[in-house]
């Protein structure tokens, strides 16, 4: 349940379209769902803005199934991160009109659904190699309601490909840069725009990479200002850094404190 669902029941209650009974039913499993083996996070939407996501390396086809089924059971759109094709066929035995990402590893029901958020988000990538973290990005971006531009294999090996695709990324209002190697991307792209930029470690890389630690510590250390760097192929935690930055420069302003 997220704020406006939940600003729909009260309404209903106020205008007597529902039993205050029926009402209280349904918020019966906030703050979570105890499936045993899960606890579904209703109420995450209420308190963040976004609906609980589900992580689905090591958990079996028909956990995710359950899962999958009483968040949808809820009226609530669903991701699941780092899932199989085989996972997805699973699924869609239940949910004809889930979908599959091969190349993001994400399953997603009902994302259409959410309404979209203003601005930009440029999801940019280094290289071919890392474009399944790329993709992870950009699909979450888009389920949580973000437009999403992608530029892809434009790494600093050849700079003319990033810097003929700047007019499109200049116009995001953050960017995602994905890089391994020496991970020298992100600070390439924050040397050129007057936007927050998200950096994205991958693991790919030769051995002295060590799996992507490289990459890490060239970002954590890179000259250019405004960049904030998340985890190692975590192309998820970027895409939810940069909606939450989206969401929050759409706030209206509060207004002022009159207070003494």
């Amino acid at each position: 349940m997220d704020p406006l669902d939940l600003k729909r029941l009260l309404d209903d209650v106020a205008e007597r379209r529902i039993l205050p009974d029926d009402a209280a039913r349904r918020l019966a499993t906030l703050p979570y769902e105890d499936l045993g083996f899960a606890k579904i996070d209703h109420h995450r939407a209420l308190r963040r803005g976004f609906p609980e996501v589900v992580f689905g390396a090591g958990k079996t086809p028909d956990q995710i199934v359950a899962i999958v089924g009483r968040i949808a059971a809820r009226g609530q759109a669903v991701l699941v991160t780092r899932t199989t094709a085989e996972v997805f066929e699973v699924v869609r035995q239940n949910h004809p009109a889930a979908a599959f990402d091969a190349t993001a590893r994400c399953l997603t029901l009902g994302g259409a659904s959410r309404p979209a958020m203003p601005g930009r988000i440029a999801v940019v990538c280094a290289g071919t190699s890392d474009l399944a973290v790329a993709e992870e990005a950009a699909v979450t971006a888009a389920f949580f309601g973000a437009t999403v531009d992608r530029v892809f294999d434009a790494g600093v090996a050849g700079l003319h490909r990033l810097l003929e695709n700047m007019g499109q990324i200049r116009q995001a209002d953050v960017v995602i840069a994905v890089a391994g190697m020496e991970g020298a991307l992100p600070s390439v792209v924050a040397g050129l725009v007057d936007v927050p930029v998200v950096a994205v470690p991958t693991s790919v890389g030769y051995g002295a990479s060590f799996g992507g630690l490289a990459a890490l510590l060239g970002m954590l250390t890179a000259c250019a200002s405004g960049i904030g760097v998340v985890n190692i192929d975590n192309g998820f935690g970027a895409a939810y850094l940069a909606a939450s930055i989206l969401r929050i420069r759409a706030r209206p302003a509060a207004p002022p404190d009159d207070r003494p």
